[in-house]
């Protein structure tokens, strides 16, 4: 970031004296006024509830123009890095900057695939949680104990111990997402087999079990890599500045991640493919076909309490680029699993169709996001949907490590603190 030519006035009509603050240009974006001494130089605070016109930091992994529809990992779009790299490529970008040349790569691979293995002890600590505890509960109660079985790595001052703990929680993470499947279907673990890629070696330890040989599926296999692209990280969203504030206390990784998973567990946020999943099977549930006019109906009456989930985004104000790239793979994984007339999928085509040409929904931008495709894809996969929002926070990691490690290596950074607007009784005393 660079200071502006031009600054920002602040003046009052209470007759202060006005202030002057200066202002920074990023690479590309808006402007930012930098109000740090606005405190100490007119005893008052800003007020943003939800910090929607707050920059908390500066950053340089991620970028979003939401009008414009548009997605950069350290600058290059995500149209181009879905279709041309694989997640380990993605990984290694958001890490460290730039892409890897074929050394790069082939050395990057190969540490994530020989730390994908947990400390056998977290077998028995998985034994705890009930059978049927929500996989994010389960999953939040693991990233946390990883500081317990991984304490070598949690010395946040010093740069090889957070690259270590960048390294083992990536490559752990899908191991404790299958983990924490295998256990709700009371079947054995599957360790991690080397001589896959990340994504097969995650579907293996999903779906094999010790009775037969378990070929992973290559269209299965590119699909959920894409959805671990289109996830990997998002700029400051709720989750990530919940690490970031995490983090700013000077805890260490495994705990801010752990904060981090459990902020993705919430369905205003993470949950948003499964919330969607949930509306379509009502859906079908209530007439298939024939009820699809109706409910969207409903969604346009605001007396009626119904939502239609997975269309519009709360950054993209137009169409979210991660969403065509999801309905091509999810037509393809559709195709390979011969699942073309898969009802619910008819459903999700009859509902876009209808929020595409209905001017209501037209006139709101109510277009499909990434969230509506990715959970018919991961349930034609196998993937219940309980476990989508796990898969989520295993595509996110690698995001928030990375905007993690960028904090703690700011000389700038500081424990956050946000002010607030008291609106309480003001002092008085006890009388008895």
């Amino acid at each position: 970031m660079k200071l502006a030519d031009n600054k920002a006035t602040l003046s009052f009509s209470d007759g202060s004296p006005s202030v002057d603050f200066p202002m920074y240009d990023g690479s590309v974006g808006p402007q930012v006024i930098d109000i740090r001494k606005l405190y100490g130089q007119t005893g008052k605070f800003t007020y943003d509830p939800g910090f929607l016109s707050t920059a908390s930091c500066s950053s340089s992994i991620t970028y979003i123009d939401g009008d414009k529809g548009e997605l950069l990992y350290r600058g290059y779009p995500i149209e181009q890095l879905a279709v041309n790299c694989d997640f380990m490529d993605i990984c290694y970008l958001i890490l460290n900057g730039d892409l890897p040349d074929s050394k790069e790569k082939l050395a990057f691979d190969d540490l994530i695939t020989h730390h994908t293995m947990v400390n056998e002890q977290m077998h028995f600590f998985m034994r705890g949680f009930r059978r049927d505890a929500h996989p994010m509960a389960v999953l939040t109660g693991l990233v946390g104990a990883m500081s317990a079985f991984y304490h070598d790595s949690t010395d946040i001052t010093d740069e090889h111990s957070r690259h270590v703990s960048a390294i083992r929680m990536i490559a752990k993470m899908p191991t404790l997402v299958a983990m924490a499947y295998k256990y709700s279907q009371g079947q054995p673990f599957i360790y991690p087999q080397n001589n896959l890629s990340y994504t097969g070696n995650f579907l293996r330890m999903m779906f094999a079990t010790p009775c037969e040989d378990y070929v992973v599926n290559p269209v299965v296999e590119r699909a959920l890599d894409r959805i671990f692209i289109l996830h990997a990280d998002h700029e400051q969203n709720a989750s990530t500045s919940t690490v970031r504030l995490c983090g700013s206390s000077g805890t260490n990784p495994f705990a801010a991640i752990a904060a981090g998973v459990a902020c993705l567990w919430g369905p205003a946020h993470g949950g948003a493919n499964e919330a969607c999943l949930n509306m379509l099977e009502e859906i079908q549930a209530k007439g298939g076909m024939s009820y699809v006019g109706q409910f969207m109906e409903q969604v346009k009456d605001k007396n009626s309490g119904v939502r239609l989930m997975g269309f519009g985004h709360r950054v993209y104000k137009n169409y979210d680029p991660r969403a065509k790239l999801m309905q091509q793979t999810c037509k393809e994984v559709l195709a390979s699993l011969g699942l073309e007339n898969d009802p619910l999928f008819k459903l999700a085509m009859e509902v876009e169709r209808i929020a595409l040409e209905d001017q209501y929904f037209v006139d709101r931008k109510l277009y499909p996001n990434v969230d509506f495709y990715s959970g018919i894809v991961q349930r034609a996969i196998g993937v219940p949907t309980a476990l989508f929002t796990a898969i989520f926070a295993l595509a996110r990691t690698v995001g928030w490590i990375a905007q993690w490690n960028e904090m703690i290596s700011d000389p700038e950074y500081k424990i956050g603190r946000p002010r607030q607007l008291f609106v309480g009784s003001t002092a008085r005393d006890v009388k008895r």
